[in-house]
Parts: structure tokens; C-alpha cells; sequence
């Protein structure tokens, strides 16, 4: 039924997003069963330690009921055990960390507590589109600085550290009205874990200007470089820092959305105010089952075993770019590959739907992949401003969080870009 009803500023006049183009396609392939190595949602449950956590809370009073608004005591009492050896002190589980319902939902809550109208907030491209709407729903104006790719990157494989910003270009967007920097480390969807120079320059330009960080670093215990947290550089910085993390990413459970924000009293407790009134509290259950994770992962080698074998995912599924003489940047940490597809030459005459066909190159690179190959992979100019949309038309994001089994299945699959390769 039609409606004249109108809609807020907030949602009006968006683009059809990323995620339901490829749904759409996914749905439409002739191919099955697809591959989806687009989202990054993990092909594989949570460790069991954590599973049998989960299932022993729901049988318990307490944890049925609603949690603390600002979190369950004994899943901060874990992170505080947990995360005090990085940061090089003693974290107040009571005023140093607050959970909210998922990483997603605590950076929301960080905007919703410092940016107001005209405020502006730089962020690096690529970006996680989710900050976009979030800063742009406080009414705060983005202000980007892109991540320049590799100069041979269309030729050659190189680390994804080889991503690089240029600190002149980022002091260049800075201005009275800057409020808050959004950092994200390990990147998505680069893979590049900035350097404790690259975060010192960021840092000290923050502090120099009295600018917030808010460093999203959801994939700390997958890194593959030595990782920094730019919250520990000094005191100046970490005054200024808010870290965010996520159970869901550290245990495999991405649908569990349980998250956290670290940073000083004086910035938590505003972030705890914006999260009670976004949604109160955080599922409490799952808050105790991600506490024991916390408690246990450290003696059972969890950490260790995730991060070796996200490396083997890697290189595993990495091996068919090798072959097929298809460059990518090989990731630093997290769990996303970015492979440059410029020597793929699509069909002059394919037909594409009209949301694709006005979109960058990537996107039709991705409905090819789904439709002729049954692989969904994510087009990442979808985290780019227009402007710099160029920077990223050859590549393609491949989530290699899936079972080794799924993984074969999309390498024997590419190998069918072969035809379609042009030196």
C-alpha cells in the first residue's frame, strides 16, 4: 500500500546498500550451492568451552533476567584481567569498561555521547560503512582520508601494510570543528595493522588538537604482525582513547553481539549513558558465556590456535591467487584478503541489472563471480567516498572465515576466471 508518510533525514535518500545487492544476486545464481565468502560472519561455531558456557548460563536465575546497563560484572572482571597486561596498567572493571550489544552498537553509543550537530569526524577509506550512517545519524559531518594502495598493487602480491596514509593529508582535514577520529586496526577490509609509528603520528596530531580516537580494534587476537593499541603509546593519548572490541569476533560468534569500550572514566561514563538509552542493556546470558570465554581462552591456548589457524585460512585460500598470477595484499591480521582483479576482463556484452550497472567496476566484478562462478565476494567501493572510489575498483574482499572444505570449494570455482584473464 502506497504512503505518503515521510521519512527522516536519517534514512532517507540512501542507495540500495552492498549487502542486499549481493543478497539479491546470491538468490538469482544459477549456481548451487554459492559460496559466500562475502560477509564476515564465521562458517563455524564458537570453541566449545564457550558453547557449554553459553548453554550452562541459560540455566541460570540471574543471567535470564536483564543485565547491569553497563554490563555484567563478571564479563568485565575478565576483560579487566585481560586486557590490564596490554595496557600496561590495572583496568577499573567498574569505570574502565562498559559492554554494549556488540562493537557496532558501542561505537553508535561513543558517537551518540560526543558528536553533535556540525561536529565533524575523520575517518580512513576504506571504512566499515556502519561508522558513515552512525556519525552521520548524530548529525555529524565525515571527513575521510584515504589509505593509499600499493603503487604496483595491480601487479604485484605485497603486504597489506604497504596501504599507507599521508599524515600531511590527515592534519590537512583537521579544523576547529574536528571532534573524533575513527581508527581501525587490524583493518578492514585491507588486512594492514598500522604501525606504532603510523598510530604515534595519529596520536600525538589528536593530542596536539585535543581530537578523540575511537580505535575499533574488534580483531586484536588476530593479527599475523606485531599489533599496538594506540590507547598505550602514552598517557596524553590514552586520555583521549576509546578502544572498542568484541566477543563475537574473538570467540566466532558474530551473532552473539556482545561488545565493549575501554577508555578513561571520564569518556566511559558518557558512552554508558548513550548505550542506556539506545537499548539499556546487552543480552545477559551471552555476556556470561563470552566472561568465561575470557577466563579459560588464555590456559586452553585459544588464542594462539585462533590466530594460527586464521593464518592457514589464508594462506590456504591465498594459494589460487598464486596460481592463477592474480595479485592481493597479504593480510596482516583479521580475516579479510583484498585481491586486485584488474587483469580479469569481463564479457563486453554482459548484461548487468541497473543497481549494478551504474555502480564502480567492483560491482560488477562481484555479480560476475556470483552469477557465473557461484562465489559472492564484496565490492570495496562500497567503503569509499565517490571521490576516491578509483583507488579500489579492481579489488575484491574475500572473507576467509569459512571451513577449509568451503574454502576448496571457491578455489576449484575461481579457477575459473582462467578464460577470462588478459596479461
Amino acid at each position: 500500500m502506497a504512503t505518503s508518510v515521510k521519512p527522516a533525514w536519517r534514512v532517507a535518500g540512501h542507495k540500495q546498500d552492498v549487502w542486499s545487492i549481493v543478497n539479491e544476486a546470491a538468490a538469482a545464481s544459477p549456481i548451487k550451492p554459492l559460496v559466500n565468502m562475502g560477509q564476515g560472519f564465521f562458517g563455524y561455531n564458537p570453541p566449545q568451552f564457550v558453547i557449554d558456557a553459553a548453554k550452562d548460563a541459560l540455566d541460570r536465575v540471574d543471567c535470564n533476567q536483564y543485565a547491569p546497563t553497563k554490563g555484567r560484572p563478571h564479563l568485565k572482571e575478565a576483560l579487566s584481567r585481560a586486557y590490564s597486561p596490554f595496557f600496561g596498567k590495572e583496568l577499573n572493571p567498574t569505570t574502565e569498561i562498559t559492554i554494549t550489544t556488540g562493537a557496532n552498537e558501542g561505537i553508535l553509543s561513543a558517537f551518540m555521547a560526543f558528536v553533535e550537530d556540525g561536529d565533524e569526524v575523520i575517518v580512513f577509506e576504506p571504512f566499515f560503512d556502519q561508522y558513515i550512517y552512525n556519525i552521520e545519524m548524530t548529525g555529524g559531518v565525515v571527513k575521510h582520508v584515504p589509505l593509499q594502495p600499493p603503487a604496483k598493487g595491480a601487479t604485484e602480491t605485497g603486504s597489506a601494510g604497504e596501504w599507507t596514509f599521508n599524515l600531511a593529508d590527515l592534519e590537512k582535514v583537521i579544523s576547529p570543528k574536528t571532534k573524533m577520529i575513527v581508527l581501525n586496526t587490524p583493518h578492514n577490509p585491507v588486512g594492514k595493522v598500522f604501525t606504532r609509528d603510523e598510530l604515534l603520528s595519529i596520536g600525538n596530531l589528536c593530542v596536539k588538537h585535543n581530537i578523540l580516537i575511537v580505535s575499533d580494534e574488534v580483531y586484536d587476537r588476530l593479527f599475523f604482525v606485531p599489533f599496538n593499541r594506540i590507547a598505550t603509546l602514552s598517557p596524553a593519548i590514552a586520555d583521549l582513547t576509546l578502544t572498542v572490541g568484541s566477543a563475537g569476533k574473538n570467540f566466532y560468534a558474530t551473532g552473539w553481539r556482545v561488545g565493549w569500550l575501554i577508555g578513561p572514566e571520564e569518556l566511559i561514563k558518557h558512552v554508558s549513558t548513550a548505550h542506556t538509552r539506545i537499548c539499556y542493556s546487552t543480552v545477559n546470558p551471552l555476556q556470561e558465556a563470552a566472561a568465561v570465554g575470557f577466563d579459560k581462552a588464555e590456559e586452553l591456548g585459544f588464542w594462539d590456535q585462533s590466530k594460527g589457524e586464521m593464518r592457514a585460512k589464508m594462506d590456504r585460500f591465498n594459494a589460487v591467487w598464486d596460481e592463477l598470477g592474480m595479485p592481493y595484499s597479504d593480510p596482516e591480521g583479521g580475516y579479510f584478503v583484498l585481491v586486485n582483479m584488474r587483469k580479469v576482463k569481463l564479457p563486453a556484452d554482459y548484461e548487468f541489472p541497473p543497481q549494478v550497472a551504474d555502480r564502480p567496476r567492483d560491482f560488477k566484478l562481484s555479480w560476475f563471480l556470483i552469477m557465473e562462478l557461484g562465489v559472492a565476494a564484496i565490492p570495496p567501493t562500497e567503503f569509499y567516498t565517490p571521490a576516491n572510489a578509483h583507488l579500489a575498483e579492481d579489488y575484491m574482499r574475500f572473507a576467509v572465515c569459512k571451513n577449509d572444505d568451503i574454502l576448496d570449494l571457491a578455489k576449484e570455482r575461481l579457477r575459473g576466471l582462467k578464460k577470462y584473464i588478459v596479461d
